[in-house]
Order: structure tokens, then sequence, then C-alpha cells
């Protein structure tokens, strides 16, 4: 499945910092049609915030900001997270792109640019700071209220984080990644367990329903499908 396709419920989380609002609304219209899921923020005070609450997978930051500076806030999020960051600026000084380079970012982008060459600039540094990952082991996965930052490996309902063990957020994960497909209790132990491990369909039913006590209102979107499994609705 493809991760950023326009219908999917799987969707590449992108924080846009602009003070410009007409820049901000451009980018979020341009990748929003590529199938990222896009949040803007006009100035550099919230950001922080706005990423240990949201869990962006990318960030696209403009050096000019009200508040804090870019080349500061883009040291700050160096310091305490591993999200690509790419840069929009208006200097043409080489020395100011060399020096958000060095404080950690993952590229730039010249104001005035092209919508292809901001899209093609996403896709290229996604690919590698994915380097040793999946990308579908990176990417937020959205169904109803209930959301999956597979990076973080936190889950979060209604914008609250829930806790799980290991292995309800497996089952979840997998499926969160498979909306509307049934699994059988065998496919669940393989997949999630393993096949060298011996476990009974008890102990996945056992799981599955920690699992959907935790989803609390989204609880009933783990279903049951009597003679055959479970799966997760997809809307």
């Amino acid at each position: 499945m493809n991760p950023l396709s326009k219908n999917s419920s799987v969707k590449i989380k992108v924080l846009v910092v602009d003070d410009e609002e007409d820049i901000a609304d451009l980018i979020k219209v341009n990748l929003e049609s590529e199938g990222y899921q896009i949040e803007v923020s006009h100035n550099g005070l919230d950001v922080l915030p706005r990423i240990e609450k949201n869990q962006p997978e990318l960030i696209i930051l403009d050096l000019m900001l009200p508040g804090i500076g870019g080349m500061d806030l883009c040291k700050k999020i160096k310091e305490k997270y591993k999200i690509p960051v790419i840069m929009v600026t208006a200097k043409t000084s080489e020395t100011d792109v060399v020096l958000g380079l060095e404080l950690g970012a993952d590229d730039y982008i010249k104001k005035p640019f092209s919508t292809r060459e901001l899209t093609a600039r996403v896709r290229s540094v996604l690919r590698r700071s994915n380097t040793n990952e999946e990308l579908d082991n990176m990417v937020s996965i959205t169904i109803g209220k209930i959301h999956l930052n597979a990076t973080a490996h936190k889950v979060y309902i209604d914008g609250k984080e829930i806790e799980l063990t290991l292995i309800e957020y497996k089952i979840l994960y997998l499926f969160m990644s498979n909306p509307g497909v049934a699994f059988s209790r065998d496919k669940l132990l393989d997949r999630v367990w393993g096949k060298d491990v011996f476990v009974t369909d008890r102990t996945v039913d056992v799981n599955i329903k920690r699992l959907r006590d935790k989803l609390l209102t989204e609880k009933d979107k783990l279903e049951t499908i009597r003679g055959i499994g479970y799966r997760l609705k997809d809307a």
C-alpha cells in the first residue's frame, strides 16, 4: 500500500513552520494533494509543544520567524528529536545555508521555489532519514480518533496518549496498517508473536479484550468477526 495515497488513512505527518501565511498555505495545499497530513504553525514559540503533542515525521522550517529564530529553533529540535528538518529561506548567503546545515538541518530550499522542487526535496529527505527502516515503520496512521505514531511507538485517542503493552501495540499496528482486513487468530499469532512461540488462541482473545478496553470511545472499531477472527473498521 502506498503510504502517500490520496485515499489512504496512512499519512506522513509534516509540520510547516512559516510566518508568511500565503507561503504556508501554498506548502499545505500542495503537500496535502500528495497525500501528506499537514499542520501549520505561524510562529516559532509553539513549535516544540506541537512536536511533543503530534509527533510529526518531517518539519519544514522557515528561518525568519517571530519569537525565536529559525536557526535557534532548528538547533533545539535537533537536540531533542530525531526528526528531519528542511529549512526554507529567503536569504541568499551561502553562510546562512551552511550554518543551518551545520546545526542539523537535513536540507534547504530557497524562496521563491516551485512546488515540484518542494515535493522532490520532501521525498528525498524522507528517503534519506529512513535508510535503516521501511517507510511503513515511520508513518503516522490515523483512523477515526485513533492516532498511532510508529516512530515514537505512541498511541493517542482523541489527542490523549494511552499506555499499551508491546503486544497490544503490535496488534494495533497490524490492524491499523490493514484497516478493514479480518485476521484469524492463527494469523495474529504468526504476525504478532511469531511462528516459533507457543501461544494459545486464548492468549490472543485476552490481549484483544485488553486492547479494546484501552481504545475507550473507539473500542467498537475493533470488531469480532464470528467464525473468522478480528478486524479494525476503517471508518
